[in-house]
């Protein structure tokens, strides 16, 4: 899909999306299809990754300050270093950073558990025919490690978007580009307005609602209120998820 096509997807249905965000939970738009970001929604990896980047930054003394950790959270791998090696005025170039963090997640990314109720409302999906896939900003190495202990669980997914790796992915979120991507991808391509997105972070959900989509967000309790206003729906847990306010089938 070219980025004329995507970028003309995301200004078309941008504005009706954005008054969407604050409205009642009768007045949801119905979907047809959903997108699921991965890290720190359907997998417990967040605390993994933040234990990786302190370690990392602590070899070069540096301090991870929270606002630099709110800033990484749903970006590419390349971003995530990108910002940490200049923001933190590491010592060393983004290239090298981004090298020892791949080594690093590869270690011990792999026992990552699924977070509370994401289990339950994939495969309630699934088992309804909604199309469902996943983006993630994450590389196809580290989704195939992240995924190994649940691999039956994420081939229930139509297809897979994987933005470190993938090169249709030309902008990392908070740019539209990944679901915008993820929604052509459908074998009946909707439009962005039929899709609901769920993210756990900031930048992924000001992807999704630059795309013109609805976002549920499952925020990590540190996210303060001005991070989540943005947001269709905040939710505690995917447990708490209604997917009838949507338009789609109803838990038994």
């Amino acid at each position: 899909m070219s980025q004329i096509s995507i970028r003309g997807l995301a200004l078309g249905a941008a504005s009706t999306c954005r008054e969407m965000s604050s409205s009642p939970s009768s007045a949801f738009r119905k979907v047809t299809h959903c997108i699921f970001d991965m890290d720190g929604l359907l997998l417990d990896t967040e605390k993994i990754y933040e234990n990786i980047f302190r370690t990392l930054l602590k070899s070069y003394n540096s301090p991870y300050p929270a606002a630099t950790r709110l800033k990484v959270m749903g970006t590419t791998e390349q971003r995530s270093c990108s910002i940490l090696v200049n923001d933190l005025k590491l010592p060393c170039t983004v290239e090298e950073f981004l090298v020892q963090f791949r080594r690093d997640q590869l270690l011990q990314l792999g026992h990552a558990p699924l977070m509370k109720g994401a289990e339950r409302l994939v495969r309630h999906l699934h088992q309804h025919n909604i199309p469902i896939a996943l983006a993630t900003s994450s590389g196809s190495d580290s989704v195939e490690v992240k995924t190994k202990n649940h691999r039956e669980l994420f081939e229930l997914f139509g297809h897979k978007v994987m933005g470190s790796s993938d090169p249709d992915v030309k902008e990392g979120k908070p740019a539209p580009d990944i679901f915008l991507v993820a929604a052509s991808r459908f074998p009946d391509p909707p439009e962005p307005t039929q899709c609901l997105v769920f993210e756990d972070a900031p930048n992924g959900v000001t992807a999704a609602i630059a795309a013109g989509m609805q976002a549920v967000m499952v925020p990590d309790p540190n996210i303060g209120e001005d991070q989540r206003k943005h947001a269709t729906l905040v939710l505690r847990s995917l447990e708490d998820f209604r997917p009838e306010q949507f338009g789609l089938p109803a838990f038994a």
